[in-house]
Order: C-alpha cells, then sequence, then structure tokens
C-alpha cells in the first residue's frame, strides 16, 4: 500500500472499529467502507490534477488569457527561452514521481484510473518531447509562431477598461522580448545545423516585415494591426477623449520603439541565416532527425507504428477511396481516366466562388447554413453537445499567408467568447464548394466544436482532461465527424459527396506525403506531384499543405490514423452489440470524457461493449 496513505486509512479503521465496538451495531459494511476509501483517495488525485493545472496556467498569461482569466499578468507574456523549457522538464518529472508514489491507483472508481492514466500518458509525452526541443524550427511559414501573437491580442486581449488598456500597451512593449528570443534561437539552432527550409523564408520575411511595420512604426498610409485593433478598442471605453488620445500616443510610442526594435532584430536574424538554408529537406537531415521524426510519429498519433508502417496504411487507403471516387465518376458522367475527372473538379466553374468580397461573403453565409442544418438534426445522433455558441469567420487578411485553410479557435472558460471557425478565404480561386462543405464539418459541427466546447464544460472531469488533448483524437474525430455527417444526411449532391473523399483521400496522402519527405527523402517536387496526380486539391492548396508537412513533421499523420480507429471502434461496437448499438452513446463514450490516447480511448469503448452486454 501507499506509504503515504496507510496513516489515513489506518487511521479511518480505528475509528470505524471503535464506533462498532461501542455501539454494538455498524453504521455501514466493508463495501462503504471501500467506497469511502476510494472517494478520498479519488479527491486527493483530483487536488493533485487541480494543483499541476493551476501552476501551469499561473506560469502562463497566453493560457489565462484564452481561458478568459482575468489576472494581475494580463499586461505579460510567457517565458520563450529555452530555460524555461528544461525548469518545465523538471517539474514535469518530478510531477510524474508524485504521480506514481503518492497515490493508490487499485483503490481508484474506473473514472479515477482513466484520469490516472490520461494524466500520466501526458506527463511521459512532455518528457519525450522536451529531448528534442531544439530539432523544432524556431520561425516559419506555418506554425505562426509569431503571427499567432498579434492575433492573441486582436481577438483574446478585449479592453473593458482602463487597466485592460494599460495590459494591452505593456503587451505590446514586452514583444520585443519575444521577437529576442526568437532571434537568438535562430542564431543556436542554425550553429548546430537547424535551418527550416530554403522555401520557408520568402513568407516568413514577408510576413514580419508587414506585422513590424505599418503606421506609427512606419510613415505609411497602411495601418499596423495593433494600432488599428487598439484605437477601436479605446473608442469603445466610456472615458474622456483626452484620455482615449493619452492611451493612443502612448501605444503609437510602444510600437514604434520596443515593438519596432524586437522586430528588426528577428528579420536581421531571419535575413543572416537565409543564405544557410540547405534547399528543402525532411527533419531526416537533421542532427538526430531519425529519432526526432519517430518521436513526432509517437507525439502525433499516440501509437507505437514506424514511419513505413504508416507510409502503407496510406498507400492502401488512397487505392480504396479512388475505387469510390470512380464510383461518383460515372453517376456524374465524366469520361476518362480518374485523373480527367481531378481536372474536371478543379476546372469546374461551378465548384469555385467569385473571388471577390462577395464570393467571400457567400461562402461564410453557406457556411453558417451549414452549421445550422446540422443543428436541426443533431438530436438523431447525440445526447450531450456544448452550450457555447459557434460564429463563422474570415482569417483577417493580414494573417492569411500564415495560417492554414481552416481552423477552430476553442471558447473562453466562462463561455463569453464563443467558438469560431476561421476560413482562410484569400484565394477565392482555391476554394472549392465541393470539399469546402466536408471541410466546415471537421472544424466546425460535428467536428471540432462538438468535441472541444462539449469537453470544456465537463466541470465534473479534472481540468486537465476538460483543457487538453492530442492530436490524434481531436483531428481523428474531427476527420470521422465529416464521415458522419453524410449519415445524417449530407452531402446529397454527387460532387459534394465527392468533396467529402477528396478531403477525406487528402489526410490519406498526408500518410504517404509526410512520411516520404521525412523519412524516405522524398523531394518537395515529388511531394506536389504524388498530390496531383492523387487527389483533385487545387495546385495552390497542394503546395500550401506539401510545404507545411515539411516544417511540422509527422502533426499530418494524427487526422487519418485517429479516423481510422474511431471508425474501427464503431463497427466492432456495432457487430458486437447489434440491437443494442446507439450511435448517441458511442458518441458519449467518444467524446465525452475529454480527449483520449488512441490506445486508451479502445479500452473505454471495449469496456462500453462489455457493459452493454451484459445489461
Amino acid at each position: 500500500m501507499n506509504k503515504k496513505l496507510f496513516p489515513i486509512i489506518l487511521g479511518v479503521a480505528l475509528a470505524v472499529a471503535a464506533y462498532f465496538y461501542f455501539s454494538g451495531e455498524p453504521k455501514f459494511g466493508p463495501d462503504e467502507f471501500s467506497q469511502e476509501a476510494s472517494e478520498e483517495e479519488e479527491a486527493r488525485l483530483n487536488a493533485f490534477f487541480d494543483e499541476v493545472f493551476e501552476r501551469e496556467v499561473s506560469q502562463s498569461p497566453i493560457r489565462q488569457a484564452f481561458l478568459g482569466r482575468q489576472s494581475d499578468q494580463k499586461g505579460e507574456w510567457d517565458d520563450f527561452s529555452d530555460a524555461a523549457v528544461l525548469e518545465d522538464l523538471e517539474e514535469t518529472k518530478a510531477d510524474l514521481v508524485r504521480l506514481e508514489t503518492e497515490f493508490d491507483y487499485q483503490t481508484l472508481s474506473d473514472n479515477g484510473k482513466l484520469s490516472y492514466d490520461l494524466f500520466k500518458a501526458n506527463l511521459e509525452r512532455q518528457i519525450r518531447n522536451a529531448a528534442f526541443n531544439n530539432s523544432f524550427y524556431v520561425v516559419d511559414q506555418f506554425n505562426g509562431q509569431v503571427s499567432f501573437i498579434l492575433s492573441m491580442m486582436q481577438n483574446v486581449h478585449g479592453i473593458e477598461n482602463v487597466q485592460d488598456a494599460e495590459d494591452y500597451i505593456s503587451r505590446v512593449i514586452g514583444i520585443e522580448t519575444i521577437m529576442n528570443e526568437y532571434a537568438t534561437q535562430l542564431a543556436d539552432r542554425a550553429a548546430n545545423g537547424v535551418i527550416a527550409p530554403a522555401f520557408s523564408f520568402s513568407d516568413v520575411l514577408n510576413d514580419v516585415a508587414t506585422m513590424g511595420s505599418g503606421f506609427p512604426i512606419t510613415d505609411e498610409e497602411r495601418e499596423n494591426a495593433l494600432f488599428g485593433d487598439f484605437k477601436a478598442k479605446v473608442e469603445a471605453l466610456e472615458i474622456s477623449d483626452v484620455a482615449k488620445a493619452d492611451l493612443v500616443s502612448r501605444l503609437s510610442v510602444a510600437l514604434a520603439g520596443p515593438y519596432r526594435e524586437g522586430f528588426n532584430a528577428l528579420l536581421a536574424e531571419l535575413k543572416r541565416i537565409e543564405p544557410l538554408a540547405d534547399g528543402n529537406k525532411g527533419v531526416w537531415s537533421l542532427p538526430n532527425g531519425e529519432a526526432f521524426y519517430q518521436n513526432r510519429i509517437k507525439n502525433h498519433t499516440t501509437l507505437d507504428l514506424t514511419a513505413d508502417d504508416i507510409h502503407q496504411i496510406g498507400l492502401d487507403d488512397v487505392a480504396r477511396i479512388h475505387v469510390e471516387m470512380r464510383t461518383i465518376q460515372e453517376v456524374v458522367g465524366v469520361e476518362g481516366s480518374l485523373q480527367d475527372f481531378f481536372t474536371f473538379i478543379r476546372t469546374d466553374p461551378n465548384n469555385f466562388y467569385e473571388d471577390s468580397d462577395e464570393g467571400r461573403a457567400q461562402f461564410l453565409a453557406d457556411a453558417q447554413k451549414q452549421v445550422d442544418d446540422i443543428y436541426a438534426v443533431v438530436g438523431d445522433y447525440f445526447n450531450n453537445l456544448p452550450t457555447a455558441g459557434l460564429e463563422v469567420r474570415r482569417v483577417e487578411p493580414w494573417r492569411e499567408n500564415s495560417t492554414s485553410i481552416a481552423f477552430y479557435n476553442s471558447p473562453s472558460e466562462d463561455l463569453t467568447r464563443p467558438g469560431i471557425y476561421y476560413a482562410n478565404l484569400k484565394d477565392m480561386k482555391s476554394v472549392q464548394k465541393y470539399v469546402f462543405g466536408a471541410i466546415t464539418y471537421h472544424e466546425s459541427v460535428p467536428g471540432h466544436h462538438f468535441q472541444i466546447a462539449l469537453s470544456r464544460e465537463q466541470e465534473d472531469l479534472p481540468s486537465f482532461r476538460r483543457y487538453g488533448g492530442n492530436n490524434a483524437f481531436v483531428e481523428g474525430w474531427a476527420l470521422y465527424a465529416e464521415f458522419l455527417a453524410k449519415e445524417m444526411g449530407f452531402y446529397k449532391e454527387p460532387l459534394y459527396d465527392f468533396g467529402r473523399l477528396q478531403d477525406e483521400i487528402w489526410r490519406s496522402v498526408r500518410l504517404v506525403v509526410d512520411t516520404g519527405i521525412h523519412s524516405k527523402g522524398w523531394t518537395r517536387q515529388q511531394s506536389i506531384d504524388y498530390f496531383i496526380e492523387n487527389t483533385p486539391i487545387s495546385e495552390g492548396d497542394i503546395i500550401t499543405e506539401v510545404e507545411r508537412y515539411f516544417v511540422n513533421p509527422g502533426q499530418a499523420l494524427g487526422y487519418k490514423m485517429g479516423m481510422i480507429k474511431i471508425l474501427d471502434l464503431r463497427r466492432k461496437a456495432e457487430a458486437a452489440l447489434d440491437d443494442k448499438f446507439d450511435i448517441r452513446e458511442f458518441h458519449d463514450v467518444v467524446i465525452g470524457a475529454g480527449a483520449m490516447t488512441l490506445p486508451i480511448l479502445e479500452r473505454e469503448v471495449n469496456k462500453y461493449i462489455e457493459a452493454k452486454l451484459s445489461e
């Protein structure tokens, strides 16, 4: 028995024995005693989880902001230094020791054991990943290491009073420290042979220059994004015009001073190392690259698979989906090969919105209708839904070069900020109607919003389960949601069902291309050519995707591997339960308890099947 727990249990046991002896009548029996001990141990465990969660939140003003918490750190930023990573690692190792030595796993309830296992898996993952801290690219064209700072200021840092405005100015001043840290890390990584691929520098340099300029930083008509955002927020305050002008003036000084200096330092270092970029290669070319990629596979899939395993899974899945695509090609009546059908899809005028603000508005209206239509039938497929609202928005033009095609932002802790489905509408000539139908289901409902927002609202779960997640589960659910939307009665037109398959094969091709790039030495052009040959995705989107895989190794693997696991588990449940199977209950099991690793999800579904069969 756990040594720290033993005195507690012994004390309770002696007290109970004394009561039995003196009263002559037992108050409760062995089962109740065991339950009390279990509840006490579980309460201690949950207190530990909350302690760690709150410690981590207290160390991260960024997390506080996204949670919607008001704190005295609202004018601060996280510590982005390598030293902070090492400090976090030591805390994580200590947390793991506490977990394994201070708590009695066997006394926990099933839900307590699930929390324990998930927390342990998270700690072990963090420890594994920290060993490769110096293998990650510091700044690249996809991951938004710089743009997310401005995005957070615009979309998360609200200004409800003068203090909020003061904090905004403090954060703008503090951005200099972050940019200087990035510059230092770029130099350090470059000295050790870790430099982003050559193609990434053009977009990065352009975006950093844009974000670090504009009036009042530079004398031009275009306003800096933060300047315009701050002015609009301050203007809404109920304070005097003189006070407003003073705040705006002080922000101008911050932007033209420390903010500008920080961006100039980052820009200078990027320009210095750009000539050192050795072409466009996968992480196999980096120091310890093979081990780093295996770490990325484990991190993003939560499975013990090799690059060769995943590459073959991808090849097989591409072949399967091609068969389904050919069936739709026959229904539509397009002659020729499957590649001829892909050309038709890429050039069909009906597949594209007008490349104008009117076209963008139409896209947003269509996406909103899809969301509304899902809610009209959702009761047949889900028992529980999040209460948080959902908004459909366009990615702000100033960060269109540094974000993906579409993504989801989760709601705030108090639900005052809704979930947001963002679509990148920079180039409407690349926004295909047929495939974006599925993308909307993925990023909003029944995809990310249902899973992520619902997790956050499960107040009976430890905070780390409400707010945590891993790529394979979160993205696997969202890709499964695209398939689920078909069962819910959507994609009625064959070309939109083809768009669903197009989105699915996109993720299957990722398995092939990501492993090809980072394990098999595929070139950028080789990867693009495979994409073009096997999917109808527009060439512009293909280039964006391939370049994404180069700088974010393994991330693209989680989507399809997660979907495959969820579908396999559903088929297993359907076969085992037959007429006892209820799709709503299955979805409760999958997303009703927060995100899980795929092996733990499989265990939980198996337990559900066994319990259902025993009814």
